[in-house]
């Protein structure tokens, strides 16, 4: 299952999905965690010393290694320089699954140890730095992170959980079109909201599975307002947790002491995660991916690679559990 936690920035959704991670992973699922916002911060709120984050591999760095792993033998895709962020796979691709040991995870992921034995993979776009400035865009660091879930067979029983980029950024590529099912971050405030909004009347077309949290709720006023705002699209609400600002402090307590009310709203929450399984729509999936590579191709990709990328579309192709044979 691939999860999206979105939210405008303070919203607290890197708090959150870290939460919902540490969940998947106390209960022995498989679970990767992707760290696909400009500021990085996912690796230290799953227990990382903010130095050995600072150093995780990025998969920006690796983007040349990934395309071309990606691409196979794939005849549509004659050399990685012709791959962009929104490139589907075709006849000839790799796909990436999550029970495989393959270059991609072997140099860019990392085990993170949680509770006990749970442990999540994790990893990172990396962040923007000086060198960006003026000469790239975040999309660029994102790319990586997009490809990755074009080419992802996953099964009901494993997740991915990716922190994304504050406020609507998925947007300008079709990224948003890439789970199973999205979480919407959201203080009970009119721009706490702000950003669900924006999802809803995106995402209205593409029938992409929309549920909000509410987060820093305090009372009933808070609830009420959010259920005004947002409707039956209010899943669950979070309050404060002591647990969680032990965390930011310093003083991590077992997860098993997480406050009753907040395990619940993460068990609400995996509910929901997981019963979009029964919607999961390969065709559709595939279809969109389609969609916003054309799109994509004659906005700037063309342009930018000199070749007419439509080319790469394979037409009979499409992504499943149970997909063609893979190059070896």
């Amino acid at each position: 299952m691939k999860i999206a936690f979105v939210g405008k920035g303070g919203s607290g959704k890197t708090t959150v999905s870290s939460l919902f991670v540490r969940h998947l992973a106390a209960r022995a699922v498989p679970v990767t965690a992707v760290d696909a916002d400009i500021n990085q911060h996912l690796g230290v709120a799953l227990g990382l010393p903010e130095e050995r984050a600072a150093a995780l591999q990025p998969l920006g760095d690796r983007l040349g290694m990934i395309k071309d792993y990606l691409r196979g033998d794939n005849p549509r895709i004659p050399s990685a320089e012709t791959m962009i962020k929104t490139t589907p796979p075709g006849t000839g691709s790799r796909l990436l699954r999550l029970d495989e040991d393959n270059p991609v995870f072997a140099q860019c992921a990392d085990d993170v140890r949680l509770d006990g034995d749970a442990s999540a993979r994790l990893l990172v776009t990396g962040p923007f730095t000086e060198d960006d400035l003026g000469v790239a865009c975040y999309h660029s660091k994102t790319g990586a992170v997009e490809l990755l879930l074009n080419h992802l067979v996953d099964g009901r029983d494993e997740y991915v959980v990716v922190d994304m980029t504050a406020g609507s950024d998925s947007f300008a590529s079709g990224m948003f079109t890439r789970f199973d099912m999205t979480f919407v971050v959201a203080e009970p405030t009119r721009k706490g909201v702000s950003v669900y909004r924006q999802y809803r009347d995106y995402a209205r077309d593409f029938g992409v599975e929309l549920r909000v949290v509410g987060n820093k709720v305090q009372g009933p006023d808070d609830i009420e307002f959010l259920r005004a705002e947002v409707g039956d699209d209010l899943l669950v609400t979070v309050g404060h947790s002591d647990w969680v600002r032990a965390l930011e402090r310093g003083a991590a307590k077992p997860f098993g002491a997480l406050e009753e009310t907040n395990a619940r709203a993460l068990r609400v929450l995996h509910a929901a995660a997981d019963a979009a399984y029964t919607r999961r729509d390969w065709h559709r999936y595939t279809q969109q991916m389609v969609h916003f590579h054309l799109k994509n191709a004659a906005s700037w990709g063309n342009e930018r690679t000199g070749v007419d990328l439509a080319a790469q579309v394979d037409p009979g192709f499409v992504l499943g559990e149970a997909p063609s044979p893979q190059p070896v």
